[in-house]
């Protein structure tokens, strides 16, 4: 079995030149999103390039986990509830804006 291949496609940003990779190329390896790397040219037509990951901060990957699990609950609570859902109305907002009135969120 041979690795998948993925198209390049000329970019132009500004007065730069580039390539652009494919979205499937960044879904099936997401450690390459963001990363930063190094074009040798090995001859007229042959390039070989390196692509260094970023370092994930591990807070970050556990707090999208968290609330990736919390949604998922959360949903799923409401598709197999959903006698006991409410329909948020207009005085709730109201009431939700009185009580978050003068309150500083950084």
């Amino acid at each position: 079995m041979t690795n998948p291949t993925y198209p390049l496609a000329p970019a132009k940003i500004g007065n730069a030149s580039g390539f652009r990779l494919p979205a499937s190329f960044y879904r099936d390896h997401p450690q390459f999103v963001n990363a930063t790397g190094w074009v040798e040219v090995l001859s007229d037509n042959t390039v070989l390039v390196k692509l260094e990951p970023q370092p994930i901060e591990p807070e970050s990957d556990s707090d999208d986990l968290m609330l990736s699990l919390f949604l998922d609950l959360v949903t799923k609570d409401a598709l197999t509830n959903s006698e006991h859902l409410e329909a948020y109305t207009e005085a709730m907002a109201d009431e939700d804006d009185e009580l978050l009135a003068g309150v500083v969120v950084d």
